[in-house]
């Protein structure tokens, strides 16, 4: 397994040279990140989704100058992740919440992200809200092969369908090192925690399945499930069906690497609830990510919580900085901070 001793003050683009067992060698880093964005809107009413209330002249009064701010203010967010130790926006990152392609385009288009050469990734899904999942990849780091959606089916208790969004899962070369990564947002806990768990815990079961499916044709392929799962790290739906464990000198065949579970013991959340911190987003890497000496290889994870992304004052104080609460815009980001972590490869 890699050991990275020091990281020097030295950097240019995204190489960077590490100290290891007193020998300087030269690597190249890639900041993989996850964002709920908080429900990316564009103003046009979609008669087949119940995006009414995030039009002008819905509830939430939403209109082209807040919607341009609501962007501006992502773009700020995502340009920032990962640039103290790269200076550059993620390669990766995992979006949802998001209404449709039109908003990625309109969010890649922004003076922050417009130099980043950002691709996207993105299928429409059949959640009844209209939000879905995506990935933004920037095309000089990323080569995708292939992109799939896998739906989630759950029933409501008349029998009905309870549509959802999606399950993404993307393949394709990271710096020629070949790669998957799925983006998730499973079911919310509406209802209660306990009473929505049953959902969560099939959509554990569909994500363990994909996982499968690919460590099946290749053992060692390299995998990143990340996204907002609406459970903490040791919740049913997460350790037990997906197997993971957050020592990595204790990872075992067929076993997942949360790094976000011990962040998440020591006090962290990417999301606050009723004075509470939970651990909602999440990454899971495959074995091969963190012990793998030749190619890609697990650096550090973290939660993006930079100051201008926690509400300075009131009720709320402390918490994310959300975009809107109580019928207003507040010119904030999301009540989700983002998530990140960094790959390196010896170059």
């Amino acid at each position: 397994m890699k050991k990275l001793i020091l990281i020097t003050t030295l950097f240019f683009s995204s190489f960077f040279l590490f100290s290891q067992d007193n020998s300087k060698k030269k690597y190249l880093v890639n900041t993989i990140a996850f964002y709920n964005v908080e429900n990316l809107f564009d103003t046009i009413n979609d008669p087949k989704t119940w995006d009414d209330d995030r039009t002008p002249k819905g509830k939430d009064r939403w209109t082209s100058i807040i919607y341009e701010k609501k962007l501006k203010n992502i773009a700020r967010v995502i340009a920032d992740i990962g640039s103290d130790l790269t200076n550059s926006a993620p390669s990766i990152i995992g979006l949802c919440e998001i209404e449709n392609k039109t908003v990625l385009n309109d969010l890649i288009k922004t003076k922050a992200l417009e130099n980043e050469n950002y691709g996207i990734i993105h299928y429409d899904s059949p959640d009844e809200r209209g939000i879905d999942v995506a990935m933004l990849f920037k095309k000089n780091r990323f080569s995708p092969v292939s992109s799939k959606t896998y739906p989630l089916y759950l029933s409501k208790k008349n029998g009905t369908i309870d549509y959802t969004r999606d399950h993404l899962l993307v393949s394709g070369n990271l710096d020629k090192d070949p790669i998957h990564f799925i983006i998730n947002h499973w079911p919310s806990r509406s209802g209660g925690q306990m009473r929505s768990e049953p959902n969560r815990i099939l959509a554990g079961k569909l994500n363990k399945k994909i996982i499968d499916s690919i460590l099946k044709v290749n053992p060692k392929a390299n995998i990143i499930s990340m996204g907002d799962f609406n459970d903490n790290p040791s919740d049913r739906s997460i350790k037990p069906i997906l197997n993971t464990v957050f020592k990595k000198t204790k990872i075992k065949k067929n076993q997942l690497y949360n790094p976000m579970e011990e962040l998440f013991k020591k006090g962290y959340g990417s999301y606050r609830y009723r004075g509470k911190w939970d651990m909602i987003d999440q990454f899971f890497l495959s074995k091969n990510l963190v012990e793998d000496d030749n190619g890609l290889f697990f650096l550090k994870a973290g939660v993006f919580n930079k100051k201008y992304l926690i509400n300075p004052s009131g009720k709320y104080e402390g918490y994310p900085f959300k975009s809107f609460a109580g019928g207003k815009f507040l010119n904030g980001y999301s009540d989700h901070f983002p998530i990140y972590l960094y790959l390196a490869k010896e170059y």
